[in-house]
């Protein structure tokens, strides 16, 4: 495992400062320069709750990720959003803040610019797959009871490599968008894995939860490499 360095940066995004918590693992320096590392960016929920992505972010910076948790409501001054008519007018600036905030990872010393990856839970796992679905830079979408916008599958370019992580009984986000994404997935002859929790609903804890971060970690070390920690560390 990784020891891990934690910080926050501020990002100016649209004459906004957007917030972003960072869980870096602290590499070898020892041989040609730093370590770089595969990355995450973290995208929230409705309910604006960055802090409920801290657990998973540590996990995965320990594994040898460095993982950015991106506080996008900080651009729309929003803490939380619940109607479709706010997420409609926001989503164009909630997309470009993401896309900025990839512009300033892929830039980090520490970050390998071919491995980037996107972990969204609910709205974010919805921004992250519109994002996937237009910029070549993300190689990898772990998804956690969202799904793909409607409205984006005429426009897509392309998608990567999906975990979809759902409960079946959420009436939140129904459990058919799972099984909607994994379809598009299919037509398109794209890697995925899915995971349907039979009596989770919107929102995991417990066993559901510690099953839905290994399967995280897993697909991610699959499909971004994340390296293994040096045993003289």
């Amino acid at each position: 495992m990784f020891s891990v360095s934690q910080s926050q940066t501020v990002l100016q995004c649209g004459g906004k400062d957007v917030r972003m918590d960072c869980f870096v693992p602290e590499g070898d320096t020892s041989q040609n320069g730093t370590q770089r590392f595969p990355a995450v960016i973290g995208l929230h929920g409705s309910g604006g709750g960055h802090l409920s992505m801290a657990e998973p972010a540590s996990m995965l910076a320990t594994q040898g990720f460095a993982v950015y948790v991106l506080h996008y409501f900080d651009r729309t001054g929003d803490e939380r959003v619940s109607d479709k008519a706010t997420i409609l007018r926001n989503s164009p600036a909630w997309l470009k803040t993401i896309w900025e905030a990839m512009n300033f990872v892929e830039k980090q010393p520490q970050v390998d610019t071919k491995r980037i990856g996107l972990l969204g839970f609910s709205l974010g796992a919805y921004l992250a797959l519109t994002i996937a679905a237009f910029d070549s830079r993300v190689q990898a979408v772990v998804e956690f009871f969202g799904g793909f916008p409607k409205e984006i599958k005429l426009f897509m370019r392309r998608l990567c490599p999906v975990l979809i992580l759902h409960g079946e009984a959420d009436t939140t986000v129904p459990v058919q968008e799972a099984y909607d994404l994994k379809e598009l997935l299919e037509r398109r002859e794209l890697p995925y894995e899915i995971k349907i929790y039979p009596d989770a609903g919107h929102g995991f804890s417990g066993e559901v939860w510690r099953d839905a971060g290994l399967r995280t970690l897993n697909f991610l070390k699959r499909y971004l490499e994340a390296p293994q920690p040096n045993p003289a560390s």
